[in-house]
């Protein structure tokens, strides 16, 4: 198992920037294994303008995101050695998504992925998000798959 991932490394492997930034510490990664990732939910982020005023919940569209970038960076980590290729790992697709209970502002979202299967350049991942104290509160559930796609 390797340290904390800070946002600096985390940014190094994800293109994504704000407001669509989901992961904003890693705290534990087993290479091509595992992933425990936290995104903070706070009410500065735009989407609880709209999403719902006086009541704001996450969607959980963003959810989903939070979770496939956790397993992009769980991937391309991986991958790290391949540093002469210019490729990205893309969302391709989700199974058995079922949400729980709301994500808040105030919630930290615990994010733990492990890798089902590879086969290929694609990824299969069960991936769980959870809040409360210690993340004892199942909010999202899913099976992820992603792809690595070459540039060139």
């Amino acid at each position: 198992m390797s340290d904390v991932m800070d946002i600096q490394e985390i940014l190094s492997y994800l293109p994504q920037r704000y407001p669509i930034l989901m992961i904003d510490k890693v705290i534990s990664i087993v290479p091509g294994k595992s992933i425990t990732a936290i995104k903070n939910v706070t009410i500065n982020e735009p989407y609880f303008l709209g999403h719902f005023p006086g009541n704001p919940i996450m969607p959980g569209v963003l959810i989903l995101e939070a979770m496939a970038q956790a397993t992009g960076i769980l991937a391309l980590h991986a991958n790290k050695d391949r540093k002469d290729e210019d490729f990205l790992y893309l969302f391709g697709g989700v199974d058995k998504a079922r949400f729980k209970r709301p994500v808040v502002p105030g919630d930290q979202l615990l994010i733990e992925a492990e890798v089902h299967k590879v086969k290929g350049h694609v990824w299969i991942c069960d991936v769980t998000a959870k809040v409360g104290k210690d993340g004892e509160h199942l909010a999202c559930e899913a099976t992820l798959l992603g792809a690595e796609k070459v540039l060139k």
